[in-house]
């Protein structure tokens, strides 16, 4: 089973309908994103949609953005998902490589992620990677209610 990994360009009824079946096994909390919002995505400056194909059907998604900041050009990993049908076959290893070789050759300093404690497999996999745990809060902002 070979992986093949490309960074969206185009927009098409497949993207959408894969980012409908994904993202719901990412997170509860979100809506998956229609054609306009993957749209506003892809052509955003210094993000890339990266998805995962395994005999041609996409099988998982990762967001990366890379940013200048006064310490120097960094990136982030966001939103890693792959379909349940399709975990423990190197499908989120191979998006991640991709994702870091994109980071690199645009010359970031570092790449950076989170992962919740609960996805034991996943974060096995950032350590195998070569990701080390921060010691480091995440806060978060949330939305108020109106």
């Amino acid at each position: 089973m070979g992986v093949d990994i490309e960074v969206v360009r185009d927009v098409t009824d497949e993207v959408v309908a894969a980012f409908a079946r994904l993202l719901p096994q990412l997170t509860g909390s979100a809506a998956a994103p229609d054609a306009r919002q993957l749209r506003t995505l892809v052509t955003w400056p210094g993000h890339r949609l990266l998805v995962a194909r395994v005999d041609g059907r996409i099988v998982g998604a990762l967001t990366l953005a890379v940013f200048p900041i006064p310490s120097g050009l960094r990136a982030w990993i966001e939103d890693v998902v792959v379909d349940d049908a399709a975990r423990g076959r190197g499908v989120g290893a191979a998006l991640t490589r991709e994702a870091i070789r994109l980071a690199r050759a645009d010359g970031a300093r570092t790449v950076d992620l989170t992962s919740r404690p609960s996805r034991e497999a996943a974060n096995r996999l950032y350590e195998r990677l070569g990701f080390r745990v921060r010691d480091s809060k995440v806060y978060r902002l949330a939305d108020q209610p109106s």
